[in-house]
């Protein structure tokens, strides 16, 4: 991305000091993962109102910057959340994460997916089916809610009690089905528990006869950046089989931090 000055005397250092301050905006939007005022990154920046309203405006005429839906806030644009998928699925990073997964799958004989936060959602980057007849199709690309899924909850779980709380304001709780978590104090609840035990699980709220069990990803400094689940008819895998593959979860998980 190329930010242009608005004098076009002005010299290079100037220029290069407007993209990097462009470049902390996106940072800081993408890290707080989150809708934020104006006033919040004004105060994230340590820069004049003029200046962080300027760069908004400008990343939002190229996609990297969105207004939230209260039309107030700002978001992760959509261009920004492209060049992170494009990032994480191309190069030789992409065939080695994939190769875990397929060990993954071997080991445990179930399907298994590798996931992010994408907005208020989950967005999937990898999937291998095992071998089953009977399995669900979701292609690479595709989002499942947050609210209701084994990986959608554990990133609500994981994120800051100021970031899960901004969130669950804005989800919708529609049931997917009959138990599927409903309401913001029961999903609440759900967060707490599952960022003590260091897991989540889905119990045929997203799919009826489905269960799915998640854990995360971290970076090398330690923050959920992606999620490993695996999943499974119920009628094979009920969740105390679930549980059992929670070692070779956590082993395969390890091996992706080095491939994040």
């Amino acid at each position: 991305m190329t930010v242009l000055a608005s004098n076009p005397l002005m010299p290079v250092a100037s220029s290069t000091s407007s993209s990097e301050r462009s470049l902390r905006l996106l940072s800081v939007l993408a890290h707080q993962g989150r809708p934020m005022s104006l006033a919040e990154l004004i105060e994230a920046l340590n820069l004049p109102k003029a200046t962080v309203h300027r760069m908004c405006m400008q990343l939002m005429e190229c996609g990297f910057v969105s207004r939230d839906l209260n039309e107030r806030d700002f978001v992760v644009g959509p261009a920004l959340r492209k060049l992170a998928l494009d990032t994480l699925n191309h190069g030789s990073l992409r065939g080695l994460r994939h190769e875990v997964l397929a060990g993954l799958v071997a080991q445990v004989g179930e399907t298994c997916n590798f996931t992010t936060l994408d907005g208020a959602g989950v967005l999937y980057l990898d999937r291998v089916e095992a071998p089953w007849p009977w399995r669900l199709t979701l292609d690479v690309g595709a989002h499942v809610p947050l609210h209701c899924t084994a990986s959608g909850k554990l990133f609500l779980a994981f994120m800051s009690a100021k970031q899960r709380e901004a969130m669950l304001r804005t989800l919708d709780l529609q049931p997917i089905t009959e138990h599927s978590i409903a309401t913001v104090e029961a999903l609440r609840k759900e967060c707490n528990i599952i960022r003590e035990r260091g897991y989540a699980f889905d119990r045929e709220e997203f799919v009826l006869g489905l269960v799915a069990i998640a854990i995360p990803v971290r970076d090398a400094s330690g923050e959920v950046r992606a999620a490993l689940a695996v999943h499974a008819p119920a009628a094979r895998m009920p969740l105390e089989k679930a549980l059992q593959r929670l070692p070779a979860l956590y082993v395969a998980a390890e091996r992706m931090t080095a491939l994040l």
